[in-house]
């Protein structure tokens, strides 16, 4: 396993990005095909939104690279899976801002990601943090690995911010 991103990310929306290419990530495209599983959006080619339950500010996040694909880790609240696919030679992890972004090193080939997350009602809850005020209990978890495509899955779900997301993917758009 190689540790790709462990920092505090700046959310704006409680959004962030994980982008190879050049188009524009869009809310409800990002779940296209998604039915009930939310959180992570992979839905448009060679992106993914991943939500957040701090509406603004920064919050721990961690990104893994895996040769296969790791056991989960029910300690996670709230966990999720989704094919990606970059279609670029450049993936990274992009703050909704444009302030920050970390290169991912992801080849142009076919994977599953795992996001999972614990506190997000608790970031919800708070909504804004400050910079100088001291971190949520929100944290989030993204790991990645090489595998063939197949649907979204969600794994695990305890919370009502997760459970919103999840029937937002769901909902028809319209």
């Amino acid at each position: 396993m190689k540790v790709l991103v462990s920092d505090e990310v700046h959310v704006d929306y409680g959004q962030i990005f994980v982008e190879s290419g050049e188009d524009d990530c869009d809310l409800h495209d990002a779940f296209a095909g998604q039915e009930g599983v939310g959180l992570c959006g992979g839905g448009q080619a060679g992106m993914l939104l991943l939500l957040t339950g701090l509406r603004i500010g920064g919050v721990d996040f961690t990104a893994e690279l895996h040769d296969s694909r790791p056991e989960p880790d029910e300690t996670w609240e709230e966990i999720v899976e989704v094919p990606f696919r970059p279609v670029s030679e450049e993936t990274v992890l992009r703050q909704w801002n444009g302030k920050d972004r970390w290169e991912l090193g992801l080849e142009e080939r076919d994977y599953r990601v795992r996001y999972s997350a614990i506190g997000m009602h608790a970031g919800r809850s708070k909504d804004v943090r400050e910079d100088d005020e001291p971190p949520t209990d929100d944290r989030y978890l993204l790991q990645i690995w090489p595998a063939a495509p197949e649907p979204a899955r969600l794994l695990k779900q305890t919370g009502r911010t997760a459970a919103n997301w999840h029937a937002f993917a769901t909902a028809p758009v319209g």
